[in-house]
């Protein structure tokens, strides 16, 4: 498991969580109150144990867990970012922010080159104002609408 005390004036610890660990299972709350409740929909276990594979940063804020996002590799030089959540009380302090460029120096330094994922249009200008372009059309994912957006790392 790798940390990482960005800053330690706000107390964020970043870390990488191991897949089925106690804090890894914690995710799953807040990415179902987050991302999955309010479209009405649940997390099934084909989905779950599907994410075995994939990488699971978390950032803590104050010990407490306030955001989450995992990384799919695609390939050799691509990541797709998908999951990513953050506490609705602790938006909007610029931990999602934080988290993701740990995400990208994360994947950096994996060799990885291009991260990719699929916006809610809700959060287009949050990943805009970070650096990732808008690429194709809109499209629905999970019943609202999405558009692929990347950055090269």
């Amino acid at each position: 498991m790798h940390k990482l005390y960005l800053c330690e004036a706000m107390h964020i610890e970043l870390k990488q969580l191991e897949f089925n660990s106690k804090e890894q299972q914690e995710t799953i709350v807040l990415r179902h109150e987050v991302l999955r409740k309010p479209l009405g929909l649940e997390f099934s276990a084909t989905e779950l144990e599907a994410e075995k594979e994939q990488i699971h940063l978390a950032a803590y804020y104050n010990k407490v867990l306030a955001a989450i996002l995992l990384l799919v590799p695609l390939n050799e030089k691509e990541l797709k970012m998908r999951q990513v959540a953050v506490s609705p009380e602790l938006q909007g302090k610029g931990i999602g922010k934080i988290l993701v460029a740990y995400s990208e120096f994360y994947a950096k330094n994996k060799g990885f080159k291009n991260i990719s994922l699929h916006a809610r249009i809700s959060a287009l200008e949050f990943y805009k104002t970070i650096g990732y372009n808008p690429l194709g059309d809109l499209f629905k994912e999970v019943g609202i609408p999405h558009i692929k957006m990347t950055k090269k790392i």
